[in-house]
């Protein structure tokens, strides 16, 4: 294979992989914004409100880990790696919503009332150091 043969198809691999990365992240933010009361991209650029952008940037620094992870063990099947990295990116968002509602029926800590309070709280760094914990976790499983 020549230079510019292998140049090309490592560009496509990461163009594929980067596309799958920015549509679960996307999927993510949506998952995140269903979790919360209001128009999750309204609040972080109206409001302003840290509370929901920690959330929302811990949820996609998870999602980025488990991409990161799928890439790494498809061995460069890029195939198998694409459909590892969509499944295991989505099982990952579904974690982190289900972490997100346990610690609101069982910690009490809840995503709603976060995302309203103007200050930065601790149940937000809590949360969000559990979506990149969750994020982590899914990532070595994949691996």
């Amino acid at each position: 294979m020549t230079l510019l043969e292998t140049l090309a198809r490592g560009s496509g691999a990461i163009a594929s992989y980067a596309a799958v990365g920015v549509l679960l992240m996307i999927v993510g933010f949506y998952v995140i914004d269903w979790a919360t009361p209001g128009k999750l991209s309204e609040i972080i650029r109206s409001e302003r409100n840290p509370n929901a952008t920690l959330l929302a940037a811990s949820a996609m620094a998870a999602v980025g880990l488990i991409v990161a992870a799928s890439i790494w063990s498809s061995g460069g099947r890029l195939a198998e790696g694409l459909a590892g990295t969509a499944v295991f990116g989505l099982v990952g968002i579904v974690v982190q919503t289900v972490a997100m509602l346990l610690f609101d029926r069982i910690v009490g800590v809840s995503v709603r009332d976060l995302v309203q309070e103007p200050e930065l709280q601790p149940g937000a760094r809590l949360l969000a150091v559990t979506h990149v914990a969750i994020g982590l976790i899914t990532a070595v499983a994949v691996i």
